[in-house]
């Protein structure tokens, strides 16, 4: 019995097959089967940047060129602006958002949910599984490491860790472009 499901399973194991031979990597049917680059052209992302299929995005997103953007990333403008600069790294599990429903779920919604924009600058490098809330600007050549919560503005060539992500460091950029990643 050669069913449409047989057929979509076949094309994605011969996919799949070729992932690993190519690029040593085996992904779910979402993220292997379709081009990260055109998803990422169809929502009038930058020239050369890629999203995964598994990623999320909410509401007028932009996003400049050259930016790569990982599986399982939320992207969530819903509430507000939410900005990303040419060459920018979103690893794996990011979520961005440009609001919380915090304060009007402890009020019993008397508060109206708090909404803010969210910019990113460009050569910026955000760490897997990251949080960053609204109401945040990070600057340009930015580390942010995994795992952090990112809840006020950054400077550029900061390097940030933690949960709330505090100041470790910064980025050094010799005058021959030789960068240096220096630690407190």
């Amino acid at each position: 019995m050669n069913t449409t499901f047989d057929k979509i399973e076949a094309e994605y194991e011969e996919k799949n097959q070729f992932l690993g031979r190519e690029y040593n990597r085996d992904l779910p049917f979402q993220d292997a089967m379709f081009d990260r680059w055109k998803r990422a052209e169809k929502l009038g992302f930058g020239k050369g940047t890629s999203i995964y299929n598994s990623a999320c995005v909410f509401g007028n997103v932009i996003v400049g060129k050259n930016v790569w953007i990982g599986p399982n990333v939320i992207l969530d403008a819903s509430a507000g602006k939410l900005e990303i600069g040419d060459g920018v790294t979103i690893a794996s599990g990011v979520h961005i958002y440009t609001h919380d429903n915090i304060l009007k779920t402890l009020s019993g919604g008397t508060i109206p949910i708090a909404k803010g924009d969210v910019y990113i600058g460009a050569k910026t490098y955000i760490g897997s599984q990251t949080i960053i809330n609204k109401s945040v600007k990070i600057g340009h050549q930015v580390v942010v490491a995994a795992q952090s919560f990112v809840n006020r503005d950054v400077p550029s060539k900061f390097i940030m860790a933690g949960r709330p992500a505090k100041k470790i460091g910064y980025v050094d950029i010799s005058p021959q472009d030789t960068i240096s990643l220096i630690y407190d």
